[in-house]
Formats: structure tokens, sequence, C-alpha cells
């Protein structure tokens, strides 16, 4: 929902922290949740460390909501679907919680959330919706070559949305 992306927005950062630049991590520099090739592209431009660390909420909110909340159809989806589907698409890319809730609806499975599937997700209940995107999550992270390093804070992570999610679509 529309009114929602601004309290999203703060729970997301919250998912995300600060600067961290963890030679494990496969998205390399990142700030905010934002990596150092997801800036680069936004601005057209390389970066460097200093601008990667002092990066603001301001500078990734219209990050967050075009690469990502506009791919997964936030505002077109029930409260609580759209924290859900946001945050695994920052996490993970939006073509994964895509799939996963076109698969939920019966949808074709192209990883882009369109007309039809929105009409399909519209008929269902969305904290069915929200329970089935965190069962493929959790599943998805679990067979990660990572998982045994990383799967714990991802872990915590999905199951903290899903709780949100849930209270969202009271």
């Amino acid at each position: 929902m529309k009114e929602n992306f601004d309290k999203c927005l703060a729970m997301l950062l919250e998912h995300e922290g600060g600067y961290v630049f963890d030679s494990r991590d496969r998205g390399g520099m990142t700030n905010l949740g934002v990596t150092r090739r997801v800036y680069e592209d936004w601005l057209d431009r390389k970066v460097t460390e200093q601008e990667m660390r002092d990066l603001t909420p301001d500078d990734v909110a219209p990050i967050y909501r075009k690469n990502y909340a506009d791919r997964v159809c936030f505002d077109d989806v029930a409260s609580g679907l759209d924290w859900a589907l946001l945050d695994w698409a920052v996490n993970s890319g939006s073509s994964r919680p895509a799939k996963a809730v076109q698969h939920a609806v019966g949808a074709k499975i192209d990883g882009f959330i369109g007309a039809k599937t929105l009409q399909l997700v519209a008929k269902r209940d969305p904290k069915y919706l929200i329970d089935y995107i965190y069962t493929v999550r959790k599943a998805f992270y679990e067979g990660l070559d990572d998982y045994e390093h990383f799967g714990k804070g991802w872990s915590r992570r999905n199951t903290e949305t899903l709780h949100q999610a849930m209270e969202m679509a009271e």
C-alpha cells in the first residue's frame, strides 16, 4: 500500500544496518543495504568508499522505491504483503518474491508482477501469501552455499519480516 512505504523503509533500514564491507559477502561494500554496485548504477558513475560511508536514508530512499518497491508493485498489494515482498526483494532481488507470489496464486511465473498477477493476488488472503513468501524465502536461504555463515541473520530477518507483515495485515 502506498501509505506504507515510509514505515517499511524505516523497518528495512533497521534490517540493513550501516556500513559493512565483509569479504565473505557477495554484495561487497554496502551501506544502509545499498551495495556499491547498485549505488554506482544509480549515479551512473564510480563512487568512493567515503561516498559509500556517507550514504543517508534520504540518499537510499529513492533507490529502494524505484529499484525494489516499484518492481514488486508495492503500492498495489495489501498491507503486510507489500512489506514481505519489499524486504525479500531488497535482500535477494525482485524476481524471487515475484515468482513466489506468482506461484502462490497460480499466475504465469516470469518474475515480473503485472496486472494479471495483481488480479489473482487481490483474490487471495494476504496472510496466506505472506506466510507462503516466508516459507519459500526460508527454503531459498537454506539452499545457499553461504547459509552456514550468514544464515542465522537471514533467518532472523525473515522471521521478523513475517511477524511484522502479519501485524500489518491485521
